[in-house]
């Protein structure tokens, strides 16, 4: 879509629907609005014991908004990406403005994982993760979600719902639930950045509600 701005762009999330490219050399967008939208109920979120061990070994350091181009590079370096060039600028402007965002996995100087999303509210739109180690974009979304749960945050949308995403405990909803949720969610205040600094893997693992 030819002059789509960050503006719109917004506007489109606050009613429900998101873009995605074909592919990354695609100058077309489609605007998605499934049946079933995927979210992580941000109690819910679930941390396996192997999972626990290794965040608590604190293998790898975290940060937010600290490369958020590289992470959006990360999450479009595969084969096939519905990131292309229209939606990485779009989506850069609404990170300048503040309402994108990014949470980094490092291994030493190297980014090795990572996670990005949109929030509008107390809702955070989550668009895309990557990983280059093992477990790497799970512990990034374990510090997301505790990260969204100090923040004041009541929805994390994932659009759709992977056998991943099932594992760590996000679930799907029908349309008109999901709207529900979205509408509630816009209408109460939030901040990504309530956090300062990065927490104690203690924390992390100790908010998650269940663990097996």
């Amino acid at each position: 879509m030819r002059g789509l701005t960050p503006e719109m762009l917004l506007n489109a999330y606050a009613i429900g629907i998101f873009p995605m490219a074909q592919s990354r050399d695609s100058d077309d967008l489609q605007w998605i609005d499934p049946r079933q939208r995927g979210v992580f109920p941000l109690q819910k979120f679930h941390i396996s014991r192997s999972l626990k061990r290794k965040i608590l070994l604190r293998t790898f350091q975290i940060t937010t908004n600290t490369d958020f181009a590289g992470v959006m590079a990360g999450c479009a370096d595969r084969p096939e990406t519905w990131i292309n060039p229209e939606i990485e600028t779009l989506t850069r402007a609404l990170h300048r403005a503040g309402h994108a965002h990014s949470l980094e996995v490092w291994d030493g100087t190297e980014l090795v994982g990572g996670v990005y999303g949109v929030t509008l509210g107390a809702a955070f739109f989550g668009e895309s993760m990557f990983s280059r180690r093992t477990d790497a974009s799970k512990i990034a979304l374990a510090y997301l979600v505790h990260r969204l749960r100090v923040g004041g945050f009541s929805l994390f949308d994932t659009q759709f719902l992977t056998d991943h995403l099932a594992s760590l405990g996000a679930v799907e909803i029908p349309r008109a639930s999901y709207r529900k949720q979205l509408a509630e969610a816009l209408q109460s205040p939030a901040d990504f950045n309530a956090l300062v600094g990065e927490p104690a893997p203690q924390d992390v693992v100790q908010r998650s509600s269940h663990t097996s």
